[in-house]
């Protein structure tokens, strides 16, 4: 499918040098809490499994942040394992929100890019504006959601249940405008990843091998506003064409 495919001319040189820092910063913090956590096999995979996860986000970002459908299919992957080790931390606020919402809103994202690619020769997403009435139906939507999950997340008794709470709103809203192909979702995302660097902020006081995670969610916060500024310049360079 021409709308999955990919190579390194779809990159220019700062989003190559962008992805090998993220990865190596992402390697590095792995090493070095693997060197803490020798003795401790168990969680040694653990933070392993940190480790391809982060790799596999900050990939599907930084090709989200180019408008390619595959960054959708690769967040879904993302979302998947990211749930899993969020089940281990006890934070099933954040394990609800991307297995139960984002995976499957990267599913749908994933099939309304494909549909909008930006002309017939390119797998880049026609960009699209919110009409009128879309940013206060996401207001509404947001608190609806938030309000409803909270409660659901006191019951299971979530680990920090305020900044898990806001991470439920902040990545419903990212979803949302990814669904509809506006440029402002990575601005939202990166929103998310701050209140994330919150979280497992929290966790690796507690538990070193959630340093990993911790790393993680800043190169995501890097790679999402390059994103952003990246989707602005596609923006102006499709409203100047014509398709």
């Amino acid at each position: 499918m021409k709308a999955m495919k990919i190579s390194l001319r779809d990159f220019n040189t700062f989003e190559r040098l962008l992805w090998t820092a993220s990865v190596t910063i992402l390697t590095i913090s792995y090493v070095l809490s693997g060197l803490c956590l020798s003795g401790v096999p168990a969680k040694f995979l653990s933070a392993l499994l940190v480790l391809v996860t982060s790799v596999i986000g900050v990939t599907a970002v930084l090709i989200c942040g180019k408008g390619l459908p595959l960054g959708q299919a690769l967040l879904i992957v993302f979302a998947v394992l990211y749930g899993i080790i969020s089940f281990k931390e006890r934070y099933y606020g954040e394990m609800i929100t991307y297995m139960g919402m984002s995976a499957p809103m990267a599913a749908l994202s994933l099939a309304e890019w494909i549909k909008n690619p930006a002309s017939a020769r390119s797998a880049e997403v026609k960009t699209a504006r919110l009409k009128k009435y879309e940013p206060l139906l996401l207001l509404l939507l947001t608190i609806a959601v938030t309000a409803v999950f909270y409660f659901i997340l006191k019951a299971l008794n979530t680990a920090n249940l305020f900044w898990s709470t806001v991470s439920i709103a902040t990545s419903f809203g990212a979803a949302y405008l990814t669904f509809r192909r506006n440029p402002f979702y990575a601005l939202v995302y990166a929103m998310n990843d701050l209140v994330l660097i919150v979280l497992w902020a929290y966790a690796a006081m507690k538990d070193i091998s959630a340093v990993t995670t911790l790393i993680c969610f800043i190169v995501f916060f890097a790679n999402d506003i390059y994103g952003f500024v990246n989707w602005r310049r596609i923006e102006r360079r499709q409203s100047g064409q014509d398709f």
